[in-house]
């Protein structure tokens, strides 16, 4: 949330574009953007937004981790923005690993690799650098994120992803967690998504700004400047190591990332 807090209308512009998020998920029909209802809006405005969705959907749902999207040039393009953002994980979003994903969860899901964080201490100062980072990291895993939005079309601004969880949707990670003293160069890790044997998308880690690790300081920061430090035992989505894949129903999708073995995403039809 914002520091200064919102003046009545713009809190009365905020409930109803969370409300309008809160309905497309309910009744599994995209909506218009939020953008609309926020003509002036900052991305202050886009997680204060965020902030109330989360009250009136998830209140007893346990939080396990936070997301950072838009850190990878390539996702930033297709997006249409050139900034990273973040959401919030919830214990409903997870998936296991080849586990069938169920298909009323999602209404126009798309799939990245990613490096999985789990932080086995908090990071509650700022500023928050790369040792701490790699301190706290208890280990990394391969990780798929389903990134879905209710907004028609993926018609997003930088303001609609954020006021939309960052666009979230699930999350499956893979079962072989691995030290970061194990990897040779976590920046240098190739990355490939296949479908049915073919590859969709590829990338490095240096696609997550530069390397992954800088992706989590840049989240520790952000989110300690909300007043929401990342906490021990948190699950880090870092950001995609390539394109985002329009997923096919039905379809399993297996990201390899070099040192931290595989992980599958298998949709129902």
């Amino acid at each position: 949330m914002s520091a200064r807090g919102p003046t009545a209308p713009e809190g009365a512009a905020h409930e109803r574009a969370a409300q309008r998020l809160v309905e497309a998920e309910a009744t599994r029909t995209p909506c218009d953007p939020i953008r609309d209802l926020l003509p002036e809006g900052t991305i202050d405005d886009g997680y204060e937004v965020q902030q109330r969705v989360i009250e009136l959907t998830k209140t007893d749902v346990r939080r396990v981790g936070r997301k950072i999207g838009l850190t990878s040039p390539a996702v930033q393009l297709q997006m249409g923005v050139n900034i990273p953002d973040f959401g919030v994980l919830f214990a409903d979003m997870a998936c296991g690993d080849a586990e069938p994903v169920p298909s009323d969860r999602l209404l126009q899901p798309r799939v990245e690799a990613e490096v999985a964080f789990v932080l086995g201490r908090g990071l509650p100062d700022r500023p928050v650098i790369s040792s701490d980072v790699l301190r706290a990291t208890d280990f990394v895993v391969a990780a798929i994120e389903i990134v879905d939005s209710r907004i028609r079309d993926w018609s997003i601004s930088i303001v609609d992803t954020v006021a939309d969880n960052a666009s979230s949707g699930m999350f499956v990670l893979g079962g072989a967690p691995r030290s970061l003293r194990d990897i040779d160069d976590l920046r240098a890790c190739e990355m490939t998504l296949t479908c049915a044997g073919e590859t969709v998308s590829s990338g490095t880690g240096a696609a997550c700004l530069g390397h992954p690790v800088n992706a989590v300081v840049w989240l520790a920061n952000a989110v300690a400047e909300r007043g929401g430090p990342l906490q021990a035992g948190e699950v880090i989505l870092s950001g995609s190591l390539g394109p985002l894949v329009t997923v096919a129903r039905g379809a399993t999708y297996e990201a390899s990332i070099s040192g931290l073995g595989s992980v599958r995403a298998s949709f129902e039809p």
